[in-house]
């Protein structure tokens, strides 16, 4: 399994919505501008305590929707690795999705679990509660990682890894 090589830090997977907050308009929405300040926050103060990477899909999911915004999205991204699947690590996103955990209708979110897995990453940051951040899934994502063979990464927001 290939495994991102960065440094001596823990390894951080960012998952699309961690990008998508820090470069967004400042959301109406409170609870969104909340999320939206709280990334921007670790972002500028906690980053560089992790060696971060990304996936395909990361960059793919950013190069949608509005131009402006995905060039922004891009700007950010363009200088972090990249880390690739292996068929093995892709099973382990099949195996996670129905029966598994994730429905097969969030497919994607399987696979920022597999390439997370595939880097070795001790955290995968999001703000997907839906499929991802979620305690009633978490645990069996962690179990079916397990399961396959994998350390399954800790699923957590920015604001989790806050140093307080």
């Amino acid at each position: 399994m290939p495994v991102v090589s960065l440094g001596m830090n823990p390894k951080l997977y960012i998952e699309t919505s961690i990008v998508s907050y820090l470069t967004s308009r400042p959301s109406r929405n409170i609870i969104t501008a909340a999320r939206q300040e709280l990334t921007r926050q670790w972002w500028e103060a906690e980053r560089t305590g992790y060696d971060i990477f990304i996936s395909e899909f990361v960059l793919a999911e950013s190069s949608e929707g509005d131009l402006v915004a995905a060039r922004l999205r891009r700007e950010v991204l363009e200088e972090l690795p990249t880390v690739e699947l292996v068929d093995e690590v892709r099973e382990l996103a099949g195996s996670l999705i129905e029966p598994g955990p994730i429905p097969s209708k969030a497919a994607l979110d399987a696979l920022h679990i597999a390439a997370a897995v595939a880097g070795g990453a001790d955290y995968l940051l999001t703000w997907n509660f839906k499929h991802l951040a979620n305690a009633v899934l978490r645990k069996r994502i962690d179990s079916v990682c397990r399961l396959e063979g994998y350390e399954p990464p800790v699923i957590c927001t920015p604001e989790e890894l806050m140093a307080l």
